[in-house]
């Protein structure tokens, strides 16, 4: 091989290597700009929910401000409350609870909401009242609770119901707007005008009523109850029909042959007191049967 063949082929491969290795090098640079380095976190800009981004079961609508301060004074939230807000969303309703005093617990399923609801509280100052979990609301414990709050919507509030009236009598739930199934809301508020809140300004309240159905043995006889949530009827066992029944949570009340009856439901058994003709007296009843 002659020398200057030889110095052609050295160039030329010179040149092959120079060609790959520009390759290789553009390669490289494809592959950080679209990964980044490895083992370096390229900055992500800061997450804001969207309206009506979909989640599990519902798009996300927020509450407006006013409509939540109407269902917190609806629910007559204070600092000896625990509320619990199913479907928690930006965490505006349990921040607003927590600045009233009370113990307040958002849950929500998708984790990105969760983490912006516990990054508003904290800026707000009540992270240590205001708690974000990411929890399947069907699955959770809802039983210290004195308030619920839900924005649902009417087909998950159906389903809700049942877990709903087993809680604690006294309980109060407050939904944005939508009903809950078939059962009549106590009280029902709107909210002061906002352009914002043009679909979204009525509060509804329920109190969780005790369970009173069947047949009650007291001194005066046996009384026989019909219940429908908080809508009670009662007769009395020679027929007379006992008038204006009030229930709202464990407290019932009810006339009866000119005598007011006022008692607590504990189980199986009422405790109270019934006036008649300007005298008071106790009186008991104990559920001998139960529908």
């Amino acid at each position: 091989m002659s020398g200057k063949s030889a110095a052609g082929e050295i160039v030329s491969g010179l040149h092959v290597v120079s060609v790959v290795r520009v390759a290789f090098a553009a390669m490289v640079a494809a592959v950080i700009g679209v990964f980044g380095v490895v083992g370096e976190a390229r900055p992500q800009p800061a997450y804001k929910p969207e309206l009506d981004q979909p989640g599990k079961d519902v798009v996300w609508v927020p509450t407006p401000d006013a409509l939540v301060e109407k269902m917190l004074d609806l629910a007559q939230v204070s600092g000896r409350d625990t509320l619990i807000d199913l479907g928690a969303g930006d965490g505006r309703l349990v921040i607003a609870a927590a600045r009233r005093g009370a113990q307040a617990l958002g849950i929500e399923y998708d984790a990105k909401l969760v983490a912006y609801a516990k990054q508003a509280a904290q800026q707000q100052g009540v992270a240590h009242k205001a708690v974000f979990v990411k929890a399947d609301l069907f699955a959770s414990d809802l039983s210290s609770a004195s308030v619920i709050t839900v924005f649902l919507g009417p087909a998950l509030n159906r389903k809700l119901l049942p877990k709903l009236l087993r809680l604690k009598p006294g309980t109060r739930i407050v939904s944005n707007t939508h009903p809950i199934g078939d059962w009549p809301p106590d009280a029902t508020a709107v909210s002061a005008d906002d352009e914002k809140s043009v679909y979204y300004r009525t509060a509804n309240l329920w109190i969780v009523p005790a369970n009173i159905e069947g047949r009650w043995q007291w001194p005066g006889g046996e009384l026989t109850v019909r219940q429908q949530y908080q809508r009670v009827t009662g007769m009395l066992k020679n027929g007379v029909v006992a008038a204006a029944f009030e229930l709202r949570g464990d407290a019932l009340q009810f006339d009866n042959g000119g005598a007011r009856f006022a008692g607590r439901i504990a189980g199986d058994v009422i405790n109270g007191t019934v006036t008649e003709n300007g005298a008071v007296r106790e009186w008991r009843a104990l559920r001998v049967a139960q529908r």
